[in-house]
């Protein structure tokens, strides 16, 4: 199985939100493939649960913990120039940047060889997959 991970996903499994354990499942063993992007995010992520004062320290420790070991679980692409120049866009949803880049990057992923899946939590993003031809 190749998947296609994004940041909504990997937040769901990283902090045992509900559907965790059968993206858990789901993922294991998979060839998983994301933007350097989910480092950032999910990090950043981390950081503003904290202040807000939805995670304490320890649980912000140990997921920070958690996504440097995870890191080595996925091929992760930079988010390169060719990446960024106009190009590919959903002819009906309009994502965020950050979203676009994820979807550009499977994209790319599946050009080299087809993904099985682009897994997200994200309604909006699983739309503009699937306007782009990426299976969900």
């Amino acid at each position: 199985m190749r998947l296609y991970v994004d940041t909504s996903a990997y937040l769901c499994m990283l902090l045992g939100e509900r559907g965790s354990v059968r993206l858990e499942r789901e993922t294991r063993g998979a060839d998983r493939m994301s933007s350097s992007l989910l480092v950032l995010e999910a990090g950043r992520s981390l950081l503003r649960l904290l202040r807000e004062g939805r995670l304490n320290e320890r649980d912000c420790r140990r997921a920070q913990d958690r996504l440097e070991k995870d890191i080595e679980l996925f091929l992760l692409r930079d988010l390169t120039l060719d990446l960024c120049r106009p190009g590919i866009v959903p002819a009906i949803t309009l994502p965020r940047s950050l979203d676009l880049a994820h979807l550009r990057t499977a994209l790319w992923f599946h050009g080299q060889a087809p993904l099985d899946r682009f897994v997200t939590l994200d309604r909006t993003q699983e739309e503009a997959a699937t306007e782009l031809g990426l299976p969900t």
